[in-house]
């Protein structure tokens, strides 16, 4: 008995015919044939009965079925096993934010397992990155709140209000918070169109019926940063991508319920089934409970 013989038998079988587990498995129908026959003639066994020009399996037939089903379901759990395992050891993984600082752990604890895929980070606002995905030229978008998930898979990373931001020589730098009217008093350094942030504030402003002009639109949080530092203006981000490592700069809450951003680690959901996409999910996930408990283990022993 050889294994060609055995998948021979189990191709005609599941499928009904010679031709078609020929064409399954790229070979003549001639070739399929001999080795069915070599098969049943090797151990004297009749394994298909033909019926009207059709081909039924026999008793014995039924029996050996049954065991090729668990033989070959086995060989394809081996084979997934393997893909799988090779497919998170080499690769490429690309990935689209609106701030890194948001999945800096998941990155170093992906990195360290799974040190073969290389990653790509590029820049993008909550606009851009959507289209940046839908059109297939990153795999995962970090970004805040979506108009419309339905075509994502989406995991929640963090919520950090908006606060401004000035240089520390700005004559706003000394007030322990503003309001929005009093912002319209200051020069305003604004992300691009598309940003999620800016889009929050200016809708925030309108519901007051406060204009808030900018000054100065930059590209991108780190241009509007420079700005800010160099005394341009007052600028906007979230908390939790404020940072304190720039003695530059200090933080200025807003007045008001808190504009709330809700940072997300999506993919496209048709993409979900990406072993790099699923790693990188599972380790954003391990990471957020791995803080959380952090956390809650602080709190017990304060």
């Amino acid at each position: 008995m050889r294994y060609v013989q055995l998948r021979a038998f189990h191709h005609v079988a599941i499928s009904g015919g010679f031709s078609k587990a020929a064409h399954a498995l790229h070979l003549t129908q001639p070739a399929i044939s001999d080795q069915v026959r070599r098969l049943e003639e090797e151990y004297d066994v009749a394994l298909f009965s033909r019926q009207h020009r059709q081909i039924v399996l026999t008793p014995a037939g039924n029996r050996l079925l049954a065991v090729t089903h668990r033989l070959f379901g086995a060989e394809g759990e081996a084979l997934e096993l393997l893909q799988e395992e090779r497919s998170l050891r080499t690769g490429a993984l690309r990935i689209v934010a609106d701030s890194v600082h948001h999945v800096l752990d998941v990155l170093t604890a992906f990195r360290e397992r799974y040190p073969g895929i290389q990653v790509s980070v590029a820049r993008g606002n909550t606009g851009s990155i959507v289209d940046t995905l839908t059109g297939y030229d990153a795999d995962i978008g970090v970004l805040g709140e979506l108009v419309d998930e339905r075509p994502f898979e989406v995991l929640s990373l963090n919520v950090s209000p908006i606060i401004a931001f000035a240089a520390k020589s700005h004559p706003a730098a000394t007030r322990t918070s503003l309001s929005l009217a009093e912002l319209s008093d200051w020069p305003l350094i604004m992300r691009e169109r598309g940003s999620r942030t800016r889009q929050m504030l200016e809708q925030r402003a309108a519901d007051s019926g406060i204009d808030l002009p900018f000054a100065v639109e930059a590209e991108g949080r780190e241009a509007v940063r420079a700005i800010v530092a160099a005394g341009g203006g007052i600028g906007f981000v979230s908390a939790a991508e404020f940072g304190e490592d720039d003695p530059r700069l200090v933080r200025i809450p807003l007045d008001g319920p808190p504009l709330l951003m809700r940072e997300t680690l999506i993919c496209l959901r048709e993409r979900r089934h990406s072993k790099a996409i699923q790693a990188f999910f599972a380790t954003a996930q391990a990471v957020a409970a791995g803080s959380a408990g952090s956390a809650l283990r602080s709190a017990k022993s304060g």
